[in-house]
Formats: C-alpha cells, sequence, structure tokens
C-alpha cells in the first residue's frame, strides 16, 4: 500500500480557478484549485502528452493547454471522448502540507 507523499505546502496550491504543475520523483502532477476544491491529477494529458499543469479552469474542469480536452477533476473523465480519461489522485492537506497518494 503507497504512502501519502509531499507535494508542497498549502500556501504553494494555486489559488482558486488555476492549475499548478509540480512533481514527485520525476512524475509531472496538474495540481487544480476548482471551485475551491483541490484535485491532483496525473501531470500529463492522456489525449497526446501535453502538460495538464500549464492549463486552465474552465467550467469547473482542467483543460488542457495543447488541445483543449477538459477533464472532470473528481472522476478524470473527458468531455470530449469517453475513453481518454486521465487518472486522479487521492489527496489531502495535512499539517500545512499538500499530501498526495500515488
Amino acid at each position: 500500500m503507497s504512502e501519502f507523499e509531499r507535494i508542497c505546502s498549502a500556501s504553494e496550491v494555486p489559488a482558486e480557478g488555476y492549475v499548478g504543475e509540480f512533481s514527485i520523483k520525476g512524475r509531472p502532477l496538474c495540481v487544480a484549485n476548482v471551485n475551491g476544491a483541490i484535485a491532483v491529477l496525473d501531470g500529463v494529458c492522456p489525449h497526446e502528452g501535453g502538460p495538464l499543469g500549464e492549463g486552465i479552469v474552465e467550467d469547473g474542469r482542467v483543460v488542457c493547454p495543447w488541445h483543449a480536452y477538459a477533464f472532470d477533476p473528481r472522476s478524470g473523465c473527458s468531455d470530449q471522448d469517453p475513453v481518454v480519461k486521465v487518472q486522479v489522485f487521492h489527496s489531502k492537506i495535512e499539517a500545512g502540507e499538500l499530501m498526495v497518494k500515488i
């Protein structure tokens, strides 16, 4: 069973409506603040490998900057294609740190 790992301090979490790019052991992660809820997604878009952490939040979705694929931050499902789904990780803020379970 994997343990929670630190991504960043809570103060480094993107502001509401924004995403940020972080990494753990070389693995890129997208941290999104969607309507005040923090979501951690795989940082690589499953459509064509775009950097989700460089995208935007629009209409409650994380949008890839390359081809505008939009993903639900809770389920990882894409609005454009039900087969294309990004991995969403369990995360929590604990003792002032954003933690993720990979």
